[in-house]
Parts: structure tokens; sequence; C-alpha cells
């Protein structure tokens, strides 16, 4: 663990301190939730560096290696993110569980700023959270702590059986979690006629779509 983050300009996950003060912060933009239950919403994302699930499909791949990635205190993060007029942020990543984010997310709150996380759940869950996103992949496991937590169970759809790998993990959150499918973005003109028939035949299910790719923006 570091002694002081001002000796790397990159970390790699080794280096990020255990305390959770500083984070390896890849982007953060102001923007419109594009996807799941909050779509249309108006929410400041922080995207953080390191992922070792390694989706094929991954849009975001340049967020993998922590190293690329500066390690930025987590009072600068939140300060920027109270500049901005929606006062909600997400944490996304990468995989965002690989760190400590208590710091992070009782600073934002503390400011009165909703604090939402997308994750593969992949490692036990830290943080303070007003909304779970949960997004399993088959690459790697959830970890079995976090589905009790999920607000929102979204499935990414490759394949005709990710529907049957969906419905194994709807049976481990809870009753009130709303459940989406979303479409692999590359396959969605082929996959939507199925997701649109399961949805109808299954109504438990949502369809989730990333409108911020039909917008045009991040």
């Amino acid at each position: 663990m570091l002694e002081t983050t001002k000796l790397y300009k990159t970390a790699s996950i080794h280096q990020v301190p255990q305390d959770g003060s500083s984070l390896p912060l890849m982007e953060a933009f102001y923007t419109i939730q594009g996807e799941g239950a909050n779509t249309g919403c108006a929410a400041y994302f922080i995207r953080l560096g390191g992922c070792d699930v390694g989706c094929h499909w991954c849009d975001v791949k340049e967020s993998w290696d922590a190293e690329l990635h500066p390690l930025t205190p987590v009072e600068e993060i939140v300060q920027t993110a109270g500049q901005f007029p929606g006062k909600a942020v997400v944490v996304t990543g990468g995989e965002p569980l690989l760190y400590n984010l208590n710091p992070l997310t009782s600073l934002l709150q503390e400011r009165g700023i909703q604090t939402f996380i997308e994750t593969s759940g992949a490692y036990p869950l830290s943080g303070f959270w007003d909304w779970v996103c949960l997004s399993p992949k088959k690459f790697k496991a959830p970890d079995a702590s976090v589905y009790p937590h999920a607000d929102e169970l979204k499935v990414i759809i490759f394949n005709k059986s990710d529907f049957a790998w969906a419905e194994e993990h709807a049976a481990k959150v809870g009753a009130k979690t709303r459940l989406y499918l979303q479409p692999e973005w590359s396959k969605a003109d082929q996959l939507m006629p199925q997701i649109v028939e399961y949805v109808k035949n299954n109504p438990k299910w949502r369809v989730s779509l990333q409108t911020h790719k039909y917008m045009d923006i991040p």
C-alpha cells in the first residue's frame, strides 16, 4: 500500500491505497444516463480504471489497465462532481468494486449527491449507495454478497443462451429488484426481436437500450 499517492502518476491495482483515499480515474463527465432504470436522467459519470473481468465485447477496454490512469484524491473527484447542476453520480469502470469506495461515496453523500454504481459484482460491495446496478458477466461470476443489494439487474444479451443465464441471476436478487435485458450493441439489430418476444412472454423483465449511443453523447 502506498504511503502517499503523490509518488505515482499512474497506479496498478496493487498500488491503489486500500483506504480508498485515491482512485485511478480514467475519465469523468457530465451527461445523460443512457441505459437501465435511470435512463434519461442527468448524471456525472466517474469511470475508474482497472478491470479483470475481460468481456470481449467491452466498449471501454482502455479502462482495463489501471496503470494507464492517474491516482486522484477522492476529495478532488468530489469537488469536481459538485460543480454540476445534476446531483447524481454514477461510478463505473472498469470494475469499480476492485477498490474501497467508502470514502468517495460518503463525501458525495455529504454534499447531497446521490450515488449510483454500475458493477459486474465480481468483488464484495463497498461504498454507500442510493442505487446499485448489478450487471453480471459470464467471464467472472458475481460475489454472492452483492445480490441482496441490487436495485437493478441488467443482463447483456449476446446470444440465445444468455436468456437462461439471465434467469439464473434473477433468481438470486430480491423481489423488488428491477430486471433488464439489454442487447450487446454490435448485435442489437439481430437480437432485438428475440429480446422483445422474451419480454412479452416474461413481463417481469424490461428492455434496456443504450440510448446514449443513439443520441451520440458520452
